[in-house]
């Protein structure tokens, strides 16, 4: 409801504004005074009564969005215009008019116009940039006004500087801005044809070429194929010769210009020319003809020959070639396993290509059979080389590498295998075995020898543990060397065997330099790198299962019963011996390391077995005591960081590579046994801040406890009946072996 005009129900205008000046209307031109200021506001911008300021920009209908200028919303936006302008031509009888066509450039961000002519090859006009990008006024009487983006559109004419551009056509992004603002867009129009354009082009189909060669294009082959080589290995039966033997030869077919170059494989000794070239590279016919004088052979042929030779003859050359002779070359379809090519009157035997030459046939031809062809008449090789016997003089290998040529050359040795068991922190690579004399002598039976045999160059070295008021002086029994085994020629033409870490087992009866050792027990790294190791089937469990399943055979009855008498308990668990005389019975023949095999695989631990826990706490307390490391908060910080469910519990690999990550000074084996004994779920996950509490030997210490390693010189074997061994599962031995034994039958 409008409140009435009375006194008081009025409002000032002017109430608020801050600007009250007047624009200037009226002022002298050309001295003829008049009214100049048609478009300027009244007093503080605001526009006369009726009057309306026409736009200097372009005018974007409004939406919904963010109130940004035009020179940021439409920043890199520019509407793409065809256009196309007639130049006319004057006193020129092949054209009246040009038509050039151009593109138009309209910029939003500040209306600027650009207009642009694409360059033509041999159009002698100069091309390029016509109109500079800036903002271009409308002709007259409108000269005060400048383009907008209102003023184009498909089928519209644009006077630019008195230049008609008619627009043909847009890009999609300039027909899809035109249309949000509402525009309708006009469907395109075809360019006109330029005059003479159309004559040039009906001149140059119209003249016939003087010499009509034909134009050869090989740049596509050559660019596919560059580096692509066929090789062919080649048998040439050259029995006349000479030396009446074959000849082998390698062909190498290039298929980026299809040339082919052959090359002789020359044997050592074979008192042929060191000159492998056979063939040099070139293209190979098929047929040989007689040679033929230079220029009896051309591309083209000369019919007829009008006036005088030379200056102001004429000649028609054969466009039909009816002259021409065509020479058949070798190509790669011509190229099979069992084919015989002619190269110049040798027939060349084709018999094996490499890989790359099947797979290219393959993948081309479709060809699966590449079996090769034997052309050599001694399928079984030479005789095997005989070597003079060994004189005594140095090693056997370097005497034979004296025998491989003139300039002998010392034995090399299997780095790879040094490298990989030479001694690795605590992984010493050595097997370590407790044996004595087997002699008849009552001094030497009480004697025990420690033999050490070296994984990283098959050496073995004895040492003799002293006694006291034995009489005998121990120390160093035999240097660390190769011993061959007994029982073998002196000085033979063929290698000498050596012992090897296959021939050492509990059990086993050697004979070092005429001294015969029975090996009694091992330690616990040889157990161990004997079992996981494939190469020592004395030691491999499935095995010898496997074995003692074949030897029972029907009397499983037998020997469940042998076990239950053996156990009145029920407890399922029988003792050491109790086994090995079970085991005896059932092969005699079983060695001793094979039953210690079993008794480690089926062993059950007691309490007294276990590892004590307060002893490894000190030890890895004097470890890192002694290395001065206390970076226990970092370790922790760092484990919490991986614990993401925050329970306080960590996977055992997880917490060994956080430790390996913050370089702890621990060695793997005590680090493991330490993770072992943290382990508080079934899952083999640790309970991370109890391991690092008890390990940090600042805030939590214990009484020090001195860590003795493994390499002890005096060591006395590991008596796995009588210590770490002494119970054993045998519900769990009976389920395997019947269990394989029901399934076999």
């Amino acid at each position: 409801m409008a409140l009435p005009f009375l006194p008081g129900n009025s409002f000032n205008k002017s109430l608020g504004k801050t600007k009250y000046h007047k624009s200037h209307h009226f002022d002298y031109k050309n001295e003829v005074s008049m009214l100049v200021g048609e478009e300027k506001p009244g007093i503080g911008g605001e526009l006369l009564r009726g009057q309306k300021i026409k736009p200097q920009n372009t005018v974007f209908p409004k939406g919904e969005g963010s109130n940004l200028p035009a020179w940021v919303a439409f920043d890199r936006q520019v509407l793409c215009f065809d256009a196309y302008f007639q130049e006319a031509v004057y006193e020129k009888r092949e054209e009246q008019y040009r038509v050039r066509n151009c593109k138009i450039y309209f910029y939003l961000e500040d209306d600027s116009i650009q207009v642009i002519e694409p360059r033509e090859k041999n159009s002698g006009v100069p091309q390029g940039t016509l109109i500079r990008r800036h903002r271009i006024p409308k002709p007259a009487p409108h000269d005060d006004e400048y383009y907008t983006a209102e003023d184009f559109n498909i089928g519209c004419e644009i006077n630019l500087y008195s230049k008609v551009f008619k627009i043909t056509n847009a890009d999609d992004f300039t027909k899809n801005f035109l249309r949000k603002m509402g525009v309708r867009v006009n469907e395109p129009d075809n360019k006109p044809e330029n005059p003479y354009t159309k004559y040039r082009k009906a001149m140059d189909e119209s003249m016939q070429p003087l010499r009509p060669y034909e134009k050869h294009d090989t740049l596509k082959q050559f660019l596919d194929h560059d580096r692509h080589v066929l090789r062919f290995f080649c048998y040439w039966d050259d029995t006349d010769s000479m030396f009446g033997d074959p000849r082998e030869l390698v062909l190498h077919y290039f298929l980026a210009d299809d040339t082919i170059e052959i090359r002789e494989v020359i044997p050592a000794n074979s008192g042929r020319d060191a000159a492998p070239m056979f063939l040099r590279r070139g293209k190979l016919p098929k047929n040989i003809e007689s040679l033929r004088q230079p220029g009896e052979i051309t591309d083209r042929t000369v019919l007829n020959v009008f006036g005088p030779t030379g200056h102001g003859g004429r000649y028609i050359l054969d466009s039909l070639k009816t002259g021409a002779v065509n020479t058949d070359f070798y190509r790669d379809s011509d190229l099979t396993l069992g084919s015989v090519l002619n190269v110049w009157g040798r027939k060349i035997l084709l018999c094996d290509c490499d890989e790359f030459t099947k797979e290219y046939y393959r993948t081309k031809y479709g060809i699966e059979d590449f079996s090769s062809v034997q052309y050599k008449k001694n399928t079984g090789g030479n005789p095997p080389r005989q070597f003079p016997p060994y004189n005594g003089w140095g090693s056997e290998e370097d005497s034979l590498c004296s025998c491989m040529g003139l300039l002998p050359k010392p034995p090399k040795r299997d780095f790879i295998k040094f490298m990989e068991k030479d001694r690795r922190g605590l992984d010493s690579n050595v097997l370590r075995f407790l044996a004595r004399m087997d002699t008849s002598k009552p001094i030497d039976q009480e004697r025990r020898f420690i033999i050490s045999y070296y994984l990283s160059d098959d050496t073995i070295s004895v040492f003799e543990p002293p006694v006291r008021n034995s009489g005998i002086i121990g120390g160093k029994f035999l240097e660390r060397t190769r011993i061959k085994k007994p029982n073998q020629q002196p000085y033979s033409t063929e290698m000498s065997q050596y012992y090897l870490s296959d021939d050492l087992f509990v059990g086993a009866c050697v004979n070092f330099n005429s001294h015969k050792f029975v090996l009694i027990d091992a330690d616990e790294y040889a157990f161990r790198y004997m079992e996981e190791n494939s190469g020592y089937p004395r030691a491999n469990i499935n095995a010898i299962l496997q074995r003692l399943v074949s030897k029972v055979g029907n009397n499983q009855d037998e020997i469940r019963s042998f076990f239950m008498r053996n156990d009145p308990n029920g407890s399922g668990c029988m003792g050491y011996d109790q086994l090995v005389s079970l085991l005896r019975q059932i092969d005699p023949t079983i060695s001793d390391h094979e039953i210690m095999t079993v008794a480690r695989h089926y062993s059950q631990r007691t309490q007294e077995d276990a590892i004590d826990s307060n002893k490894l706490v000190a030890i890895v307390q004097e470890q890192l005591r002694k290395r001065n490391y206390e970076g226990f908060g970092k370790l922790l910080e760092d484990c919490m960081q991986n614990d993401k469910d925050k329970q306080g519990m960590l996977d055992a690999e997880v917490v060994r590579t956080i430790f390996r990550a913050h370089n702890v000074p621990l060695p793997d084996d005590i680090l493991r046994a330490a993770l072992s004994m943290a382990v508080a779920s079934e899952k083999g996950e640790v309970a991370y801040r109890n391991l690092i509490s008890q390990m940090n030997w600042r805030d939590c210490p214990v009484p020090p406890m001195q860590y003795e390693p493994s390499s002890d010189p005096n060591w006395v074997g590991t008596q796995q009946g009588k210590g770490s061994v002494s119970t054993i599962n045998y519900q769990n031995l009976l389920q395997d072996c019947f269990g394989k034994a029901k399934s076999s039958s």
